[in-house]
């Protein structure tokens, strides 16, 4: 098949590396310049020296303009393959080629819809994450499914252990979509709307902690926001600081959410909902860093007690 590939970032380009090495032509690859859509280090990996390597045709754009589908239509694809691609594509380019396009999301639709799913799945709880190849239609990310493939969340993973983890399920799982379609073997799998939860685009107010979670979902929260992703944070004696690592305390700890004392090796902070009771586990905040960029151990950091706060006090 002839496949033209929209992506960007390592994502766009582990997709792209699958689509070389299959056995498919890639006729085009439309990706982003490079810009602040990028995160900083491991994903920022480049679609464009990837295309040009091997002789692949780009184009570069910041959207899907009347250029994109006038070059897209020259191509003649059999079929458009997407994965991280950040505007909006238009029903007369998603629906062109003969097998409309598959989009690729990081995810176990139709949960999980949006933004930054892998990171969201594992802040809310989930037991599970994955990737489903399904084909692109009018709203974001509800297209018939064509293939799953999932992962299970172990107890200590990262946001970024899971991304990655995440990636490697590409190559399988597109693979196995395209020998699909070729062979006339598809079976398609509407999505059922009312099990659909979409997740917003994260910003730096969503990185901040709120002390009126129960522990052991904010120590989840902790291991979300792991590099290259802007960290959990609070306010501790007016200035910002990120929380690193942390960890459960055997001990329950009853008082305002946000006090902060020093026990078992580290700040452990008090949190929950009705704190005043004593019920709670508390977070064992064990590492933080400062506006300065300088790593500290907790229970020195906290030395001097005080109040984590959601605002400069």
């Amino acid at each position: 098949m002839r496949i033209v590939s929209f992506g960007y970032q390592t994502w766009g380009r582990k997709t792209l590396q699958a689509l070389i090495d299959s056995e498919h032509e890639v006729v085009l690859a439309v990706t982003h310049p490079a810009s602040e859509h990028a995160y900083k280090g491991i994903w920022s990996d480049s679609v464009e020296e990837l295309a040009r390597e091997h002789g692949i045709p780009v184009h570069l754009t910041e959207r899907a303009d009347a250029e994109t589908i006038d070059l897209v239509k020259r191509a003649e694809p059999d079929i458009i393959v997407v994965n991280s691609w950040y505007t909006w594509m238009p029903p007369e380019l998603y629906l062109m080629p003969p097998h409309g396009t598959l989009n690729l999301h990081d995810s176990l639709l139709p949960k999980f819809t949006g933004f930054s799913p892998v990171l969201w799945a594992l802040i809310s709880g989930e037991s599970e994450f994955g990737l489903t190849v399904h084909r692109m239609d009018e709203q974001l990310d509800t297209g018939d499914i064509l293939v799953q493939r999932s992962l299970p969340i172990g107890p200590t993973a990262t946001g970024t252990e899971l991304v990655l983890a995440g990636m490697e399920l590409i190559p399988g799982a597109l693979r196995e979509a395209l020998s699909a379609i070729e062979s006339g073997t598809a079976v398609w799998r509407p999505q059922d709307k009312a099990e659909r939860t979409y997740f917003h685009k994260r910003s730096e107010r969503d990185s901040r902690i709120d002390w009126h979670w129960d522990a052991v979902d904010l120590e989840r929260f902790v291991r979300a926001l792991s590099e290259p992703y802007p960290r959990a944070f609070s306010y501790y004696r007016g200035e910002k600081v990120e929380i690193t690592a942390a960890t459960l305390s055997q001990a329950r700890y009853g008082g305002t959410p946000g006090r902060v004392v020093v026990q078992e090796g580290g700040g452990v902070v008090i949190c929950g909902p009705d704190a005043h009771r004593g019920g709670n586990l508390g977070l064992v905040v064990t590492r933080v860093r400062t506006a300065d960029g300088a790593e500290h151990d907790g229970a020195e950091f906290f030395a001097r007690g005080g109040y984590l706060t959601d605002a400069p006090r």
